[in-house]
Parts: structure tokens; C-alpha cells; sequence
């Protein structure tokens, strides 16, 4: 049996670099256990969401409020990102080519600012009309689900923007890859998480 049999899940670094696979093993599962109870807060808000669905006191539902053309600008451009990481994750792989790996995360990055900029004004747009998150049930666990999948998507941001400095510093050594391999699985972490929503929120309101 080779040494490079054991697989975790996510990218595998393997024979490119039998240092930091074998490091990685324990450390990627222990991130596994992390995502795992994120998931299960996430579950939580799902759950509160679609109890409070028709909780809107009178005032008005998603139909009325979101935007499909925003909608699909945001899960097209998260989506997007999670190719441009993957890409990130074969430079890092097999060319070890720090520039490349660097360009990749940059176009990340934008693609990330592109999203939180997009859901941001759409918030902005509905407290000006009135529908902020005291406006009823609805639209409180509306705010908690999608505000917390957006503050995780800006926690992502700033680590792509501490691993690019990191990669900059220290170059692709063992630790800086693994620690791209755990910022990867939380990057298509949040693009799961985002395809629930736009199925349970979005999708079932604008049918």
C-alpha cells in the first residue's frame, strides 16, 4: 500500500508534496469537525426560516421584496468563485506556481466583494422600503439566515486576503498549503450553504 493512499476529503496534495499531505491529514479532518457544527447553526436558521415563512405580520413576503435579477447576479458570481478557488487549488497542486496561485485568490477575492456588494444593497434597498428585520418574523430569520451566510462569506474574504500576504511572505510551504486547503473547503462550504438558500429563500418565493 503506498504512503499516499489515505485520502481526506477535498484536494489531496499527495506525491507533489509528501510533507504536507501527511501533515494535513489530522488538521483537515479536525476542519471537517469545525464545518460540521457550523452546519449544524446553519441547519438551525434553515429551520427558524421556514417556520417564520409566513410569519409577515401583514407586511410584505419575499415576492414582493427580492429582486430576481440580483438573485441570480449573486449565486452566478459565489458560484464563479468557487471554479477561480478550485483553479487556485491546482496552481497550489500541481505547479506550485506561487503567481498563479496568487491571481487565482485575487479573482476570488473579487468575485467574494462582488457578492457581498450585491447582497448589501439589496438589504440597504429593503430597510428603505420599510422592511428591516423588526418588521416581522419573516423577515427577522430572513436577516439571520442570509446576514450570517454574508458575515461568513466576509470571514472568507479576509483569509483569502491573509493567505495571499501569507503565500507572499513565506512562499507555498507546507502550513501555507494547508491552510489553503481549509480556507478551500470553507469557501465551497459557503456555495452549499448559498444554493440552500436560493432553493428554500429565494427560489420558493419568486416561483
Amino acid at each position: 500500500m503506498s504512503e499516499f493512499s489515505l485520502k481526506h476529503p477535498g484536494i489531496n496534495l499527495g506525491a507533489n508534496d509528501p510533507e504536507a499531505h501527511e501533515a494535513a491529514e489530522e488538521v483537515v479532518f479536525g476542519f471537517w469537525v469545525f464545518l460540521m457544527s457550523d452546519l449544524i447553526l446553519f441547519s438551525l436558521l434553515f429551520a427558524t426560516f421556514v417556520t417564520m415563512i409566513d410569519a409577515t405580520a401583514g407586511g410584505p413576503g419575499g415576492k414582493e421584496l427580492f429582486d430576481p435579477r440580483s438573485v441570480a447576479a449573486e449565486t452566478g458570481v459565489l458560484l464563479a468563485s468557487s471554479f477561480t478557488f478550485g483553479m487556485a487549488s491546482i496552481a497550489m497542486k500541481y505547479r506550485s506556481n506561487r503567481g498563479v496561485l496568487l491571481l487565482w485568490l485575487a479573482v476570488t477575492l473579487l468575485l467574494g466583494l462582488t457578492f457581498l456588494g450585491l447582497e448589501l444593497h439589496d438589504f440597504i434597498s429593503m430597510i428603505g422600503k420599510g422592511a428591516g428585520p423588526d418588521r416581522s418574523g419573516f423577515l427577522s430569520a430572513f436577516f439571520a439566515l442570509v446576514g450570517m451566510h454574508g458575515l461568513h462569506v466576509t470571514a472568507g474574504s479576509i483569509w483569502i486576503v491573509v493567505m495571499m500576504v501569507q503565500t507572499l511572505v513565506f512562499g507555498l510551504s507546507a502550513d501555507v498549503k494547508i491552510r489553503i486547503l481549509r480556507l478551500g473547503l470553507f469557501w465551497h462550504f459557503l456555495d452549499i450553504i448559498w444554493v440552500g438558500i436560493f432553493s428554500v429563500v429565494y427560489l420558493r418565493a419568486l416561483a
